[in-house]
Parts: C-alpha cells; sequence; structure tokens
C-alpha cells in the first residue's frame, strides 16, 4: 500500500471527467502541473448525474475518523449536468429544482461541520456542463448500431449549466462557466462548437484545453495558495541533493507542498 506523502486535488464527476485522463485531457495537464505537489485523483464516472454520485461520493470521500489516514483532499472539483439534462424519460434525467438540490447536498457534505465528512481544510470548484451540439450529436448517435435518437438538447443544457451558477452564486462556491467559455470559442454559434467535441457532448482535445485553463485560473484567483506556481515539490529537486551530498538524509524528508 502506498504510503500518504501528498495531498489531493478530487475530480468529482461524469464521462466527462472520466475522459480527463485521455491524451492531452484537463486531468493529465493537471497531474503534470501539479506533479510532485499534490496528487491528482479522478472519480469520474461515465453516465452519472447527480442523484446517482451522491450514494458514490459517501464511499470515495473520508469521513473525519478516516481522514488522517488518507491524503487531504485540498480541492475538491464538481463538474456535472451534463447528464442531469438529458430530457426525460431518458434514465439519465434528473429535474432541474433536484439538481440543483443534489449539488448543494455534495456542497454541505464537505462544509458543514455537522456533516461526517466535514473538511475545513478542502476548497471547492463546481464548473458547469460545456454547450452541446444537437446537429452533431444527431449525427453520432444514428451512426451507432443500433441507431439511437437524439438525447440532448441545447437550450436545457444552457439551464442546466445557468442552475451551477446559480447555486455556486448562493453557496460563494467559484464556478468555471464551460457553458460560455466554449459558446464564446465558437463564436456563440451551435455549428462551432463541432471543433470542441468530438460527438456533440463530449470534448477533444481543443475542448479539454479551454477547460484545462479555466480551472487553473480560476484556482488561482479563489484559491492562489493551491495554485501550483505558488506550491514546491514534498521532496527535494535532486540539484539541491548533488549540491548537498552530506546532507541529503535530512533534505530527503518529506515537506509541506505550501509556501509559509
Amino acid at each position: 500500500m502506498a504510503a500518504t506523502v501528498q495531498d489531493a486535488i478530487m475530480l468529482l464527476g461524469d464521462s466527462l471527467t472520466q475522459g480527463g485522463y485521455e491524451m492531452n485531457g484537463f486531468a493529465a495537464k493537471l497531474a503534470h502541473v501539479y506533479n510532485r505537489k499534490m496528487d491528482v485523483i479522478n472519480r469520474g464516472f461515465s453516465g452519472y448525474n447527480t442523484d446517482w454520485i451522491l450514494p458514490v461520493f459517501e464511499q470515495c470521500f473520508a469521513t473525519q475518523h478516516e481522514q488522517q489516514h488518507v491524503p487531504k483532499v485540498r480541492i475538491l472539483v464538481i463538474w456535472f449536468g451534463a447528464n442531469d439534462a438529458a430530457p426525460p424519460p431518458k434514465d439519465q434525467h434528473v429535474p432541474l429544482d433536484r439538481f440543483r438540490a443534489n449539488l448543494r447536498k455534495l456542497l454541505w457534505m464537505v462544509r458543514a461541520p455537522e456533516s461526517p465528512r466535514y473538511s475545513p481544510d478542502t476548497r471547492i470548484v463546481l464548473m458547469t456542463p460545456p454547450p452541446v451540439n444537437t446537429a452533431q450529436r444527431d449525427r453520432a448517435q444514428r451512426a451507432k448500431s443500433p441507431p439511437k435518437e437524439l438525447d440532448r438538447d441545447f437550450e436545457t443544457t444552457k439551464r442546466y449549466a445557468e442552475a451551477v451558477g446559480e447555486v455556486g452564486n448562493l453557496e460563494s462556491v467559484p464556478v468555471v462557466d464551460l457553458w460560455n467559455k466554449l459558446f464564446d470559442a465558437a463564436g456563440r454559434r451551435e455549428a462551432g462548437l463541432e471543433e470542441f467535441l468530438t460527438d456533440g457532448l463530449h470534448l477533444n482535445e481543443k475542448g479539454y484545453a479551454i477547460v484545462f485553463d479555466e480551472l487553473v485560473k480560476t484556482i488561482k484567483e479563489n484559491y492562489p495558495k493551491y495554485h501550483y506556481d505558488n506550491m514546491q515539490s514534498v521532496f527535494a529537486y535532486f540539484d539541491i541533493l548533488a549540491n548537498n551530498r552530506d546532507d541529503y538524509m535530512e533534505l530527503t524528508k518529506k515537506r509541506s507542498a505550501f509556501l509559509e
């Protein structure tokens, strides 16, 4: 079993998060820039909505009693809405009011002192679902075997993105507005989104580049202590050891990644 040596960033979400470890995905880039400073834990679950993630999160996030024995989650990124916004009667659909309530429940589980998973050292970032390209999505669905019907709607996903912003504002949690950032990059045209999506719903490398840039920007603006440029490696770099050979036993001791 690996020993606990570094704190962590936890990414909680659906397939957009799960796919973040693909080549040049946002999670892979985060792992690179936080290398030797914080570990990146990907808890993305393809197909999941906020109803289904609540009992899973209870198993993924340590209780107060357990927290002293596991890596401390310094940043929790919550990214849902893409599946919740599936139109009824799709199994993934979660009504808008319950979607808001589920997001607030996730926040409560981490931030409320009375919660078994209360973690005062954890900082949270919410992210909105990206916009969908219905024409591109329809083509992708029809190309499946057997063909499937269109399962997303542009305006509906927009409402769920707005709901994430509302929850963030109500709970004083920073929000990465990916819906508008990607739509802006597409020239405010739904057809322009094809440059950033693989199938009208999921992101390609260009789409994930925007996710990474906006998430890192949000961390820097709201939680500057946790931005990788303001941290040091937990274990000293080799050149320090090479220049201080007689002291390597002392210099190789674990240290805080945070510059006080």
